[in-house]
């Protein structure tokens, strides 16, 4: 195993061939960390929405999640940058496709995005509805009002509750932004494939890309522990040790 063609100049575009790798990093983390801001802002919505008990909240709230959850992420990649710009008015879409910086980019992050949120929207459910339901009633009975309940105690402890899911949520948005490379997005798995065929060291490259993925999530997952730790609430969360 040599890695020493890292060092090598690129065939083309300039600089080396570890410059592409380092790029390859740097849009798989912008396009993660974007698609996770949609997902945890707009999960958080759809999962508040999808416990309370009018219909016309509860009712599309739901939808999504069905709708969402149960594409394939690849077909939604790929409606996301072939159909949307094709299904909304003219001069819209023309801009989608030609007006727009990096199409291919944003298209990733709102497929990503919008198709996480339904599995945030779970894991946030999941979280409120795990809080017994004698806390709602007691916080009621002091006179807060619904929205202030949702507020001061169903969403803080709703989410200490599921850090461990939601963790694993952004491992997944970050390990799928790799179904990007169908759209043109130069992340990590699409660099080590064009730098494999370049120079044809293929289990080096792809070696490496492995091990960037594995230092990344374990890092994350380290991270997550630690603020689960801090954030636990003993007696009634039970958090690592």
């Amino acid at each position: 195993m040599d890695f020493g063609f890292l060092s090598q100049p690129a065939f083309s575009g300039g600089g080396t061939y570890f410059d592409w790798v380092l790029s390859g990093i740097k849009w798989t983390m912008l396009v993660s960390i974007c698609a996770w801001v949609i997902a945890f802002t707009l999960g958080s919505v759809l999962g508040v929405l999808r416990t309370t008990k009018l219909w016309w909240l509860k009712g599309p709230a739901t939808a999504y999640v069905e709708l969402f959850r149960n594409v394939p992420l690849l077909v939604q990649m790929f409606i996301w940058y072939f159909v949307v710009p094709e299904i909304v008015p003219k001069t819209l879409g023309m801009w989608l496709k030609q007006g727009m910086p990096m199409p291919e980019f944003w298209s990733a992050v709102f497929a990503l995005g919008f198709y996480t949120a339904s599995r945030v929207a779970e894991q946030v459910r999941s979280g409120i509805q795990s809080i017994p339901v004698g806390q709602t009633h007691a916080a009621l009975a002091t006179g807060l009002t619904m929205p202030q309940v949702y507020r001061h105690l169903l969403l803080p402890m709703g989410y200490r509750i599921v850090i461990p899911p939601l963790t694993s949520e952004f491992l997944t948005i970050f390990k799928n932004s790799s179904v990007a490379l169908t759209i043109g997005v130069l992340e990590l798995t699409a660099q080590a494939r064009t730098i494999s065929e370049y120079t044809f060291r293929t289990f080096e490259i792809f070696t490496l890309a492995t091990v960037v993925y594995v230092l990344i999530t374990m890092a994350v997952t380290v991270l997550m522990q630690l603020v689960e730790r801090r954030l636990r609430v003993p007696g009634f969360i039970g958090t690592g040790k």
